[in-house]
């Protein structure tokens, strides 16, 4: 049942109507909270709580204010005498009629019709269950046979799903698939499919186009899954995805080539996504180790010759001499021949333009190793643009992909495009002159210029990939019904359907934070703006806070509690409590391994997993499980995705059990930040990172306040820290709900900005060049108005071009919100390689709007520039416990495998989850008690934090007691 209820949401499904008050008005005080709690929850969840930890405290407060008792229903027994007779009186009162054959019968049709061919999740298929049956008013039978009828029905519904592919099938297409699982000689073609992409390269891209050629090679078309839910297709492919080519083979051809098929298919497209990423690496890649080439040339070169001056008067004072004398009777006595080189060598480095340089580099690299990929490249991938002012690129693969056998070195310049294709610096070098003094087209510089300006425009999805999964066509990332759903789609997002309302809105909150900054900037002691610097803006550091007194002491207080708790037992803790473990479930048809032994070898390897430690060091444990059998249940139970979903439990769990006299009252602030993690690198995640100075990935945090981190995500070194901040936002799927969100520099952008607007959240970022920020004005002739600020104002905000581009900007955002795309797909159109597309300008518009209005607040109010360092530095505090749980193999993603990749960190946020979960336990534990909880000052309350783990031992045994309990609730005297 969902832990957190909002006032509305209390109201609307809470409420007692005066039957109900009037039913339940012949009880005790106990007795009526007690029925009251039975008739609300069956109404609500179609069936009896078993205990008050079933009922959320907000309910329970909400029924004892309406019927006038006290929220208090611990001595009342849901499943006692009493209890009972409650239950049988509701059911009276709510004529429920019995789970008989003819309600079973409807129960198999309803959820064989209408509710497995949508493939829920597990949380949404029991909520669905539920409502049906407070719905029909019918008696949800017990919970063993309920669950025996619905894997029966599941399993009914997915051998007609198998059974529907394999008849679509042709005999090609079965002897084909047959043919992936044998033995070709260098293994089975299934498992050369099943690879990732490996490090970026020739080699690597000239593989990945073999197992697109492969995979085409099937003919397996994508009307076969046409009409399959795509949760299903990829329930599917994780079953065929875990088992080798041995393993398929043994299943009859009416399993096995449907499963291939639900592999195969998608497969595809990731294929070519990975082709397209090689490609734009290479071709980054190429110009990169080009210009540090040239750069270490010059270096070289250009060693300056010292006394230049003298040398010039020796020289002409012997000139002047003996005008008629040679070089080396004359010049050479007085200034030696090794000088005279080492000029013409500075001369030469300091006088050749270095992209020229650069220039002959990447052709050197390009022509003598490099060019075979074009053809290849160009025969596997159909790169197509929507936008005709790209049409002389497209033309230009065409043509080259035309001329490949003919062995011609040049181009006539009326049988190529150059414009839109060749940068204005690079034309000299590309266009040459013939011998009959006619104009004529290097080719191998054309194909590297086609290269350059090919990898910016996918990029920005300017040019897309036909078949493609991430570089597919954009306008395939839109609802494709928001016209008809325009009026939902605006009411879902909060957003009027007038264009000139919404921004006349925007510019009043532009204007009023304009004004109130102009108002108190006389009397704003904290920031001064000097018109003299460069950067006029000048902020003053804030003060530091008083340090709190006894949380020092509490900590210590929980090590002699709880001394040198072991990890996996907190994991295991966190279990028994929340049950998070039922969130994995097999791959697999069925499950035939012990419920009990799946639950502890699923802690034993969700432990290895976010430490880092392995399953090969976890065999010495006193547990009785084989590393095979742990590798069996990691390989079938655990993936990403199951992972997120234990990790939500868990974070809904703390949010759930937290003492508001603690912690306060729930917050809807949080903070992200990323941080960088050393990783193998023959994969296409890891990137090297500047300021780490190492290659590694990128794992970008969602915590909230009270260090519960509700959202992770890995991520490029390279890729979009904003993407990724809107992201977590919209995807957590945790009951918190954010209206606040802190970012550091990097984690904001004027789009970013604009997006969030849209989005409904606040944007509050801490910016590090904050010194030279300027304020756009809300119209012409309005610098007047704010004369304290003259120094810092720039120029009016487009309106027009706002109110144009609206119902386009809320298309976008609705993709976002309804998830028809990543963030990241959706802001990679919306970068500065594509500054000319119309929506962009009027994002960025309404983004320096946005961010004015930002400004203004955050140099006016100091407290909320504390209240955005506070914030992100929670998610320093989370990122500086990686280190002490991840801590196997120096703490490197050793995988280049992206789905174990995923699953490392997945899980490392599973287990710090649970960390925090058992600490905010132990705490509110400790401060129950009147000694510590009257030592707490505000400084106490303002740093107290569940993410502490001196009490801690991240190593030891392995040892897994499921009766041995962490002894949370005892009282220890002083």
């Amino acid at each position: 049942m969902k832990r957190l209820w909002s006032a509305d949401e209390l109201g609307e499904l809470w409420t007692l109507s005066p039957d109900d008050v009037a039913f339940i008005a012949d009880n005790a005080d106990a007795g009526r909270l007690g029925l009251a709690c039975q008739l609300t929850f069956w109404r609500s969840q179609g069936r009896f709580p078993d205990e008050e930890a079933d009922l959320a405290p907000a309910v329970i407060a909400h029924l004892a204010d309406q019927i006038g008792v006290a929220a208090d229903v611990e001595s009342y027994a849901f499943t006692g005498r009493s209890g009972r007779r409650h239950r049988q009186r509701v059911l009276d009162h709510l004529a429920v009629g019995t789970f008989d054959h003819a309600a079973e019968a409807a129960f198999r049709s309803w959820l064989l019709s209408d509710i497995l061919p949508r493939e829920p999740t597990p949380s949404a298929l029991e909520d669905e269950i539920t409502g049906w049956f407070a719905a029909r008013r019918v008696v949800r039978p017990g919970s063993y046979r309920l669950d025996r009828l619905v894997r029966s029905l599941r399993s009914s519904h997915d051998d007609a799903m198998l059974a529907g592919v394999y008849d679509r099938l042709d005999d090609g297409s079965r002897a084909r698939l047959n043919a992936l699982l044998a033995d070709d000689g260098e293994g089975a073609g299934y498992t050369r499919l099943s690879a990732d992409p490996g490090k970026p390269g020739l080699d690597s891209l000239l593989a990945e186009v073999a197992k697109l050629d492969l995979v085409r090679g099937l003919g397996l078309s994508a009307a076969l899954l046409g009409d399959v839910h795509p949760d299903l297709v990829k329930r599917f492919r994780r079953r065929a995805a875990v088992e080798s080519a041995w393993e398929l083979r043994r299943h009859p051809d009416r399993i096995r080539l449907p499963l291939l098929t639900f592999y195969c298919v998608p497969r595809e497209a990731e294929i070519v996504d990975g082709l397209v990423d090689l490609l734009i690496q290479i071709t980054h890649r190429i110009t990169v180790k080009a210009e540090r080439r040239v750069v270490t040339e010059l270096l070289e070169e250009a060693k300056a010759v010292r006394g230049k001056s003298g040398i010039l008067f020796k020289v002409a004072s012997a000139v002047t001499g003996a005008p008629d004398g040679s070089v080396r009777e004359v010049i050479f006595p007085v200034v030696d021949e090794r000088t005279f080189q080492a000029l013409v060598k500075e001369a030469l480095a300091t006088g050749s333009a270095p992209s020229r340089r650069v220039h002959k580099a990447v052709r050197a690299s390009y022509g003598a190793y490099y060019r075979r990929m074009m053809p290849k490249l160009l025969a596997a991938l159909d790169f197509r643009s929507n936008n005709s002012a790209h049409k002389p690129l497209t033309d230009a693969l065409v043509k080259i992909r035309a001329a490949e056998n003919d062995g011609r070195q040049y181009f006539s310049t009326a049988e190529v495009a150059i414009d839109g294709v060749v940068r204005p610096k690079w034309r000299d070098i590309v266009i040459e002159e013939a011998p009959d003094g006619s104009e004529r087209v290097n080719r191998i510089n054309y194909e590297i210029c086609v290269l350059q300006t090919l990898r910016e425009k996918l990029r920005c999805k300017e040019v897309w990939v036909a078949g493609a999964g991430r570089f597919r066509n954009p306008d395939d990332d839109l609802p494709a019904d928001f016209n008809e759903r325009r009026a939902e789609c605006y009411e879902r997002l909060g957003l009027t359907t007038d264009a000139r309302a919404f921004t006349d809105s925007v510019k009043a909150e532009m204007e009023q934070a304009l004004a109130m900054l102009d108002r108190g900037m006389p009397g704003n002691t904290r920031v001064k703006l000097n018109p003299r610097r460069r950067h006029p803006i000048v902020v003053t550091p804030l003060d530091p806070l008083p340090a709190p007194p006894t949380l020092e002491a509490l900590g210590g207080e929980l090590g002699r509690r709880w001394p040198m708790t072991g990890l996996l037992d907190i994991l295991k803790e966190a279990d028994l409590r929340i049950g998070f473990t039922q969130a994995f479930s097999t791959a697999a048809s069925r499950a035939a391994t012990d419920p009990d032994d799946v639950r502890r070898r699923l802690l034993l390897c969700l432990y290895g997993l976010g430490t880092n430690a392995g399953l090969k060091r976890l065999v010495v444990g006193d547990h009785g499980f084989t590393y095979k059998e742990l590798l069996h249940t990691r390989r079938r139970y655990i993936d990403a995705e199951s992972l997120r979903d234990a990790t939500r439990r868990v974070v809904n769990a703390t949010l759930a059990a937290r003492d508001p006299a603690v912690w306060g009252e729930g917050t809807t602030a949080c903070a992200s930040d990323s941080t960088h993690f050393a990783a193998f690198d023959q994969n296409l995640m890891t990137e090297w990172h500047v300021r780490y100075g190492g290659r590694g990935v990128m794992i970008y945090w969602h915590v909230e306040r009270q260090s519960v981190c509700i959202h992770s995500r890995l991520k490029r070194c390279s890729s979009s820290e904003v993407a990724s901040m809107i992201e977590g936002v919209l995807a957590h799927d945790t009951e918190m709900e954010i209206d606040r969100q802190y970012v550091d520099s990097h984690g904001q952008s004027e789009v970013a900005f604009a997006f969030c607007k849209l989005l409904g959240f606040q944007l509050l970022p801490r910016l590090k060049a904050i010194a030279g920020q300027k304020l756009y004005l809300p119209g012409p002739g309005t610098a007047d108005d704010y004369p304290n600020l003259a120094c810092i104002l720039t120029r009016p905000i487009d309106w027009p071009l706002i109110e144009r581009q609206y119902d386009e900007m809320v298309r976008y955002t609705t993709a976002m919100a309804e998830r028809t795309a990543d963030p990241e797909a959706i802001l990679r159109r919306f970068t500065r390689n594509n500054v000319q597309h119309p929506t962009y300008k009027a994002l960025a518009e309404l983004g320096k709007a946005m961010k004015t209005a930002f400004l203004c607040c955050y140099l006016h109010d100091e407290a909320l520039r504390r209240e955005i360092n506070e914030g992100l530095n929670v998610v320093e505090t989370w990122n500086s416990a990686n280190g002490f749980i991840f801590f196997g193999r120096g703490g490197e993603v050793a995988s280049n495998r992206l789905d174990e990749q995923q699953a490392s960190v997945a899980a490392l946020h599973l287990l710090q989850s649970c960390l925090v979960y058992v600490n905010t336990l132990m705490l509110q534990r400790v401060l129950a008690e009147e000694r510590w909880r009257g030592r707490m000052t505000a400084a106490d309350e303002r740093g107290l934090t569940p993410l502490i783990w001196a009490h801690v031992s991240p190593y030891g045994a392995f040892d897994l007691n499921m009766e041995r309990r962490l002894d949370i609730e005892a009282r220890i005297a002083a």
